[in-house]
């Protein structure tokens, strides 16, 4: 009785709230309201900040447009409290679309799009709509930041003195994964094809912290991980959680006169929480993908769509174009901005494939052949981390 009444009560808690939320008031009947669940906060330098940000922009551009949002939906800032509960209050907001903007929101966000056949839904980062079966009026959208992490890799591979690169992970699946292997085929084309160097002399250390972001008592604590990696010999840190440790430690251990770096993630102004140690960040530009499914559903053209959206190669900074882009830190050299370039150049031409075997699996099983180029499917679906990488895979 008492663990029932417990989540009750957390419910309610939750419900009250959600009232107290910012600008979450009903707009007039004319505007076209969508509704966002970030998983963090919404100023996090990172992942949700991102789509934060996103969204004021679609306010900004498309006519009429209104965001209404909840941020920090995860189980430690919201215990107790389902994906459906708050689709219903954005629901009641009048929110004609719902955009769910984490992996973990996978099975409340398929619910909730069962539970509203009126209303469309938009899973960031899911596969849903790959399913047949799955409901009409759901679609996926994700950036292929794996471009974005090969740069990260490259600059940290150009940049490193001690061969040692730590690569601070959230939890482990399929992303994760995948974008933790192109960091490190960044990484390994550096040191084979630009450096000439003997791959086994190229250390691509992984520590998963078991979330996207820190929960005390629940996940590893990524300041001390960070603080690890440095301490061990490792002079850049690449971040793949969606906060910025990584980087804020590199500042300070660069204050006390260490020689280190880092690279943060998700948020194209990451680097201004500590410029002088930050070579870069590889960030994602969700209004490319937020246009199109908007404009769909205002042009009554909405069809079930799984998106992963990547650079516009031409102008990787187009905000109306471009999903995906490297910006450079204060950090990175001019030397290595410049070959980083041409790296980039390579990539969208295809004239430099990463993607491309002979490559194994951590187990030492084949994942491409000789000559063999990676589908779309097998990048997607990554199972393991691959050989020379250290860090576990489940």
């Amino acid at each position: 009785m008492r663990g029932k009444f417990t989540g009750m009560f957390a419910v309610l808690v939750a419900a009250v709230a959600l009232l107290l939320s910012p600008a979450q008031s009903q707009a007039s009947a004319d505007n076209f309201i969508f509704g966002l669940l970030m998983v963090g906060p919404a100023n996090d330098h990172g992942w949700s900040q991102a789509h934060f940000e996103a969204g004021k922009e679609i306010e900004k551009n498309i006519p009429g447009s209104k965001m209404i949002y909840i941020d920090k939906v995860n189980p430690a800032d919201r215990p107790g409290v389902t994906i459906p509960f708050l689709v219903d209050d954005l629901v009641s907001k009048g929110a004609k679309l719902i955009i769910g903007n984490s992996d973990d929101m996978t099975d409340g966000i398929r619910e909730a799009a069962m539970l509203h056949p009126d209303i469309k839904f938009i899973h960031i980062s899911g596969d849903d709509a790959l399913n047949p079966d799955a409901p009409e009026n759901l679609s996926n959208l994700m950036g292929k930041m794996e471009y974005g992490q090969m740069m990260a890799g490259f600059a940290a591979a150009m940049t490193t003195q001690t061969g040692k690169i730590g690569y601070l992970g959230p939890l482990i699946n399929d992303e994760t994964k995948r974008l933790a292997v192109s960091c490190f085929l960044g990484a390994r084309y550096v040191w084979t094809e630009v450096l000439k160097k003997d791959p086994a002399t190229l250390t691509f250390k992984i520590t998963w912290i078991g979330f996207w972001f820190n929960i005390p008592g629940v996940t590893s604590d990524p300041t001390q991980v960070a603080k690890n990696f440095f301490d061990s010999g490792y002079d850049v840190v690449i971040s793949g959680i969606d906060t910025t440790e990584a980087l804020i430690v590199a500042d300070q251990k660069k204050r006390e006169g260490a020689d280190v770096t880092a690279i943060p993630y998700d948020y194209e102004g990451a680097c201004e929480t500590a410029p002088d140690a930050c070579l870069g960040v590889p960030y994602f530009n969700w209004y490319p993908g937020y246009s199109h499914f908007i404009n769909s559903i205002k042009n009554n053209n909405w069809k079930k769509e799984w998106l992963w959206l990547g650079p516009d190669w031409k102008d990787m900074s187009n905000t109306r174009k471009s999903s995906i882009s490297f910006k450079n830190g204060k950090a990175l050299s001019g030397d290595v901005q410049a070959k980083l370039a041409v790296f980039a150049k390579g990539l969208g031409d295809e004239s430099i494939s990463l993607f491309t075997g002979p490559l194994n699996f951590q187990d030492k099983s084949v994942f491409l052949k000789e000559g063999e180029t990676a589908t779309e499917m097998q990048i997607w679906n990554m199972p393991q981390l691959l050989e020379g990488m250290e860090g576990a895979s489940e």
